[in-house]
Formats: C-alpha cells, structure tokens, sequence
C-alpha cells in the first residue's frame, strides 16, 4: 500500500470504528422465508478529519504538532515518519522539488496530504 494510502485508511478507519456503535443496525428478529432487504447505498459522509486526529493526538500520551508537521502526523497514524519514508511520500505526491531539503518538502507534504484528503472524501476545518 502506498503510504498515502496508509495516511487514508488509518484517519478513515478511525472514524468508521468510531462511527460504528452509534451506527450499527437495530437488530431485527428475521424469518427463515425472509430475505434479507438490501441496504440503500448512500454517500458516505465526509470524514471529519480534524476531529479524527485530534482524537488521537489525545490519546498519544505526547504533544504532536500533526496540523503542522507531516512527521507528526505520521507518528500520530503510527506510520513511518522517516526521512526515506517521507521521500516516497513525496515522489507519490509528484512533488518536483529537491527532495534534500527536507524542511521545505515536509512544509509542502503536509499542504499536500490535506488537500489528497479533502479531495479524497476528508472534512477539513477551513483554513487548515
């Protein structure tokens, strides 16, 4: 998976585990004649990801500055957050710049991803 990917499914499969009890389905006694109804198929909601990560960042158990660091963020989704990683990161984001200068990179990075999530079904805050 690629590690954008990653970034997607730990932040939207946080949210649909903490969707999931408030969610889940009256249980209905069923008949051995009845079929099961199929379920509408409705958009699925954005997914807050504000809320989502600052969630976590509560239950990190050390401060990470994730709206501004992609190192951070990284660490909050318990992905890799190394330099190599971050330069995969990059080249997935078609990043065109000099991928030596790490501090300009991560600045982009993390502009970046925000705007992969929001395109990719993410609630931002504005402004974030």
């Amino acid at each position: 998976m690629s590690i954008f990917g990653s970034i997607v499914s730990a932040i939207f499969g946080h949210a649909k585990a903490a969707e999931a009890p408030a969610s889940a389905p009256a249980a209905t006694p069923a008949t051995p004649d009845a079929a099961p109804a199929a379920a509408p198929t409705a958009p699925a909601a954005p997914v807050d990801v504000d809320a989502v990560l600052t969630d976590l960042a509560a239950k990190a158990g050390q401060p990470l500055n994730w709206k501004e660091s992609i190192v951070d963020l990284l660490k909050l989704l318990g992905l890799d957050s190394s330099l190599a990683a971050r330069k995969q990161l990059a080249t997935e984001l078609h990043y065109t710049g000099d991928e030596n200068d790490s501090a300009t990179m991560n600045v982009w990075l993390i502009k970046e991803v925000r705007q992969k999530l929001a395109e990719n079904g993410g609630k931002l805050p504005a402004g974030f």
